[in-house]
């Protein structure tokens, strides 16, 4: 067939697909420690579509994204919007399946966790967050 395995470069946050996201305005907290990038056009789609759930500490990261629906879903979302420069601007708790949720004209990315994962003392509005890619 014509299909190439895809190789993703390892010099960029854009191009890594697991790692973990860390808050740097709070002492390098982690936010998420098994997150999965979606940043092709075909991952964007399906995103968390077809799962039943999502372990704890793992997240979804679907860039770019400024908005999101939950049609399809079994299971509710917290949800962390960033800018371009992985700065919160806006958080979305417990969204239930069949509802949507828009980040704003600021946001870039969200981060998609299960409900109940994300502590409120964890991340909040204009924390600075970072991306550590997984050890290959």
């Amino acid at each position: 067939m014509f299909l190439k395995k895809v190789v993703w470069p390892r010099f960029s946050w854009h191009n890594q697909r697991v790692g973990r996201l860390l808050n740097s305005s709070r002492g390098n907290r982690e936010v998420a420690g098994g997150v999965e990038r979606a940043g092709s056009f075909w991952r964007r789609g399906v995103g968390l579509l077809g799962r039943a759930g999502l372990p704890a500490g793992a997240a979804l990261w679907i860039t770019p994204c400024h908005s999101i629906h939950m049609f399809g879903m079994r299971f509710a979302l917290d949800l962390i919007f960033l800018d371009t420069d992985l700065r919160v601007v806006k958080i979305v708790r417990n969204i239930r399946p069949w509802q949507m949720a828009s980040g704003g004209a600021a946001a870039h990315s969200v981060v998609e966790l299960a409900t109940g994962w994300l502590p409120a003392d964890t991340v909040a509005i204009g924390d600075q967050l970072a991306w550590q890619p997984a050890p290959s």
